[in-house]
């Protein structure tokens, strides 16, 4: 069931799962704005640094102003 597998992966912590293939070949990488924004989200949090959560969901937030 082809289905099943999807909310499977879906469940799975960000760093357990598998990387996605490249669809453009090209990696993105965060601008020095956003940068600053996962700095803060993890000085907020009481993190010395960013971690890859805090990295996600400012480039998500990045993609959803664009759409």
């Amino acid at each position: 069931m082809p289905g099943a597998k999807k909310a499977k992966d879906a469940t799975k912590a960000p760093w357990r799962k598998k990387n996605p293939k490249a669809k453009s070949k090209t990696s993105r990488k965060l601008s020095p704005a956003q940068k600053a924004e996962a700095k803060a989200r993890a000085a907020k949090a009481g993190r010395p640094y960013p971690n890859l959560v805090d990295n996600m969901a400012v480039a998500r937030k990045a993609n959803v102003r664009k759409t």
